[in-house]
């Protein structure tokens, strides 16, 4: 299997074989079922044949399970639906849960790739600013061509084409550092991309479009310009001021100035919801929690193995179920208030089967009512359930019984005795809001999670080790941590952020590039103005001051641009988070200062050279 599919498998075995496969009932949602349409067959009349099927097993489950008809089941606000997703759609377009890997973003496709358009656009921008910046520098050459009798079609052709040989070098450049930098880019973001022929199939003639595009977009603008000097006004030096395009300049500045600003308060906007992922009480302590993966392995013996761990030293306490916060195993089904199936008393939650460890090693709180006892064998039909829970089922459910239904056939259902709740937890993203949990006292050896000493955490892992090896020589220890577990769930948004970061230094970078280029022509092209006032007795301090304030000026116009831009932005990617930071005005003054300052040491040093150079070099030949 490739190593980019959701599907990775170690071994097959037959599905007639699993007892579950014999299940008759349609509103078990157990299995991802894969279906291979006939050729011609669209998705939507696979899905409408499906949905007729549906209909007819569903609606009579639905009638002898809750008494309804499929459509009286809808009617009342219901739903159920058998939806089909394309498999080449799963990684970046599906939201669902229990997907089999974990799945990308095609949003976050889409914003990265505007952003390296936006940053291509600032080296364009550049390369038109310092271009018509020039311009009077090659006005004289412009005159003589044309006085010797080129005509403006042969002016813009060569300007054109010394746009198209810097932007095919600079793709040259570009393809053999990006080649360089591939293993640190797959680092970075999770992939594992390289460079195939099946790739440069489509790569090459990309590129090429990319060379003429940007050749245009660069190079027309400036081309068209300095095509279109008079001669007698080009070979007087008439352009000398370099005053021409001035306020096309000033737009150019504005521009990717209010890029960057952009991408600085996205970033500003990422780490801080991501600082407060890392920090928010979420429920449960996951920190210096080991979690063994592989438990089913010992069979009868993993509560053996569980209480031979409890004895060593610098353990505090173990739990063994693999309904952990951090792990995806989820058992959803209803709690009924009366032992009549009825929706009406319905609470859709999930149950956890766990152990009378559970929330002591996890760091829980229980808010109401007590813990499971195992020398309580009426625990045996005990919940405990979450806030979340407990609002549903009543404002104190403590002693309250509550039913779950064992068999849909005959309607059979078992009784449990609310006898605590837990303060509420975090057991999916913080995008999602918490619903309810019961936890039920029932063996499950999917995990075993054990809480240690922070101080003694390597030579208590080497006796774990060493006790594993005891009860399975031939396995191997699988663990982690349940903070890493945490951690990993958000890694998509660490990975966020640290391309954001990675894109906005090379947005401000060549921003400020463009801008030191046009500081320096600046400076030069009020030499003698400078060398003028400084006789005057001007402090150079005045004239850094007379010669920032006009970019300085365009930044903040940028500011003022980009900061509502960006908060519009932000705040959409933050509603993806059912738990999130507001977006606070201190980020948007940091981004502004920020990149006031960065531009101010970039105009500053072009500045305080022209202040300090001596008057009489610039005047000497007035």
């Amino acid at each position: 299997m490739p190593k980019q599919s959701h599907f990775n498998f170690d071994f097959f075995m037959s599905m007639s074989t699993l007892p579950e496969s014999m299940n008759p009932s349609w509103l078990a949602n157990s299995f991802t079922t894969y279906i291979l349409l006939k050729k011609g067959v669209s998705q939507h009349e696979a899905e409408s044949k499906i949905t007729t099927l549906s209909k007819k097993y569903v609606g009579a489950q639905l009638q002898q399970a809750i008494h309804l008809s499929f459509d009286q089941f809808q009617s009342k606000g219901n739903y159920f639906s058998l939806l089909l997703m394309p498999l080449t759609d799963i990684h970046l377009k599906s939201n669902r849960d229990s997907e089999l890997g974990a799945n990308g973003s095609v949003q976050y496709v889409y914003i990265f790739s505007a952003i390296g358009l936006f940053i291509l656009l600032i080296a364009c921008v550049n390369f038109i600013n310092l271009s018509t910046a020039r311009s009077a520098s090659r006005a004289r050459e412009v005159g003589i061509r044309k006085v010797l009798g080129s005509k403006r079609l042969n002016l813009v052709i060569q300007f054109l084409s010394e746009s198209f040989l810097i932007t095919v070098v600079s793709i040259i450049i570009a393809v053999l550092t990006a080649w360089a930098l591939l293993p640190l880019f797959n680092q970075l973001a999770g992939k594992e991309l390289a460079i195939t022929a099946q790739l440069l199939v489509w790569l090459l003639p990309v590129l090429s479009l990319f060379v003429v595009l940007i050749s245009l977009l660069a190079g027309v603008y400036p081309a068209f310009l300095l095509s279109g000097f008079k001669p007698v006004t080009a070979l007087k030096g008439k352009l000398a001021t370099g005053s021409g395009g001035r306020g096309m300049r000033s737009f150019l500045v504005v521009f990717q100035f209010s890029i960057s600003i952009f991408l600085i308060i996205g970033t500003l906007v990422i780490y801080n919801q991501l600082s407060y992922i890392r920090t928010k009480n979420i429920g449960y302590n996951r920190n210096q929690v080991f979690t063994i993966q592989n438990v089913a392995a010992l069979m009868g013996n993993a509560t053996v193995f569980k209480n031979e761990m409890k004895k060593i030293p610098g353990v505090i306490d173990a739990t063994l179920t693999g309904y952990l916060p951090t792990e995806s195993y989820r058992m959803s089904g209803t709690a009924y208030q009366t032992p009549v199936i009825d929706q009406r008393n319905a609470v859709s939650t999930e149950y956890w089967p766990v152990d009378e460890g559970y929330i002591p090693t996890l760091g829980m709180q229980l808010i109401l009512g007590r813990n499971f006892s195992e020398r309580m064998l009426t625990d045996s039909a005990a919940v405990i359930v979450n806030e979340s829970a407990a609002r549903q089922l009543g404002s104190n459910p403590i002693g309250k019984p509550i039913y779950r239904l064992a068999d849909l056939r005959t309607q059979r259902m078992f009784k449990y005795t609310v006898i605590g709740v837990v303060k509420d937890f975090n057991f999916s993203s913080l995008r999602e809001n918490i619903t309810p949990v019961c936890l039920i006292l029932s063996p499950n050896p999917g995990a075993l999670s054990i809480r240690i000493h922070t101080a003694n955490t390597t030579a208590v892992i080497g006796q774990l080790q060493r006790k594993w090896k005891s009860f399975s020589p031939g396995e191997q220890l699988d663990y982690s941590f349940m903070d890493q577990n945490f951690e990993a769930s958000y890694r998509s948004e660490q990975r966020v952020g640290s391309i954001s970061l990675t894109f906005t230094t090379l947005a401000i970078v060549i921003a400020c590039l463009g801008l030191f280029g046009l500081a320096a022509y600046s400076a030069e092209q009020r030499n003698k103005e400078i060398g003028i006032r400084k006789v005057l007795g001007a402090s150079v301090s005045a004239i850094v001051k007379m010669l920032s304030a006009d970019f300085i000026k365009l930044v903040v116009i940028s500011i003022l641009i980009a900061a509502p831009l960006a908060w519009w932005a932000m705040h959409s990617w933050l509603q993806g988070f059912a738990y999130r930071q507001e977006i606070h005005w201190w980020v948007v003054v940091l981004a502004g200062l920020i990149s006031t300052l960065i531009a101010f040491f970039t105009i500053s040093f072009q500045s305080v050279k022209a202040a300090i150079g001596r008057p009489a070099e610039s005047l000497r030949s007035e």
